[in-house]
């Protein structure tokens, strides 16, 4: 007979206090205020640990308030990540409150950790997207454009002159914890990413308002990279002297440009209905 869910707690997790190290830990993390080096970030809830779940994510602590714990699908989330990781803790509520967001806390929490991705392991298909993010500065922004890049099924994202953790809490929340789903390379220059693209085959495109060219008009149908800057700052210029096209998204009022955000969804969104979606009909 299972244990009732009281029974369950009490024999497989450490009670702690407010002051415990791990407590501390998992604060440094949702606060973005320490080093940062096993990218490690806070999932509070189940919807977000349900996609823990689903996703395999690595759970480096398990945090439980069963005060707060009011559900069957709560605790059966409780017990499915207690399987998979083994430094469980069950804390007061005056303790959850300290590391909860959530006006109404549902008790759960982990410490979860991103998965990683090795760029040699990357074989796109003939008419394969990619995103590439350089460096937008918002994490909002970025975790946004990851959200559309696995909306639009993108095959990457990748990543040059970072300037946000993607462990940043507003880019795990912004992307709707798309950054666990859509993988995420990050290189170390404009020339190494460059490279890797132009040397397989992808026609790159920097989004640019000064194009003449419009996205609608692009040769879509093989593989595709468009290149999206900085919100202040644009495109980093060492992707000009690339032979690169330029692309624009037209501007019929007064502004002349859209979130970096907005474009991304316009361009991606473009891209995976030509190469991909139809090609399926």
């Amino acid at each position: 007979m299972m244990d009732s869910f009281a029974e369950f707690v009490d024999k497989n997790f450490v009670a702690i206090g407010v002051d415990n190290g791990v407590v501390k830990r998992i604060r440094n993390v949702a606060n973005n205020s320490k080093p940062n080096p096993e990218r490690l970030f806070v999932a509070e809830g189940i919807w977000m640990n349900t996609h823990i779940i689903s996703e395999h994510t690595e759970v480096v602590y398990l945090v439980v308030c069963p005060q707060y714990v009011y559900t069957p699908e709560a605790e059966a989330a409780v017990r499915t990540l207690a399987e998979r990781c083994a430094d469980r803790f069950v804390v007061s509520a005056k303790t959850f409150d300290k590391i909860a967001e959530k006006d109404k806390p549902d008790g759960v929490l982990t410490l979860a950790k991103l998965p990683t991705y090795d760029i040699a392991d990357f074989r796109p298909d003939n008419r394969g997207i990619v995103l590439v993010i350089d460096g937008v500065e918002i994490p909002g922004n970025i975790g946004t454009m990851l959200r559309v890049a696995d909306g639009a099924g993108v095959d990457a994202v990748f990543l040059c002159n970072r300037k946000a953790r993607l462990t940043h809490p507003k880019l795990i929340h912004s992307s709707m914890l798309a950054v666990l789903t859509v993988p995420v390379y990050e290189f170390e220059s404009v020339d190494a990413c460059s490279e890797w693209l132009l040397s397989r085959g992808f026609h790159v495109y920097l989004a640019d308002s000064r194009a003449e060219k419009m996205y609608y008009e692009l040769p879509y149908g093989t593989r595709t990279a468009f290149v999206l800057g900085s919100e202040r700052y644009g495109i980093a210029r060492e992707w000009y002297a690339k032979t690169n096209e330029l692309v624009a998204i037209p501007m019929l009022g007064k502004c002349d440009s859209l979130n970096v955000g907005v474009a991304a969804t316009v361009l991606l969104y473009e891209a995976s209905i030509k190469n991909k979606l139809q090609f399926r009909r």
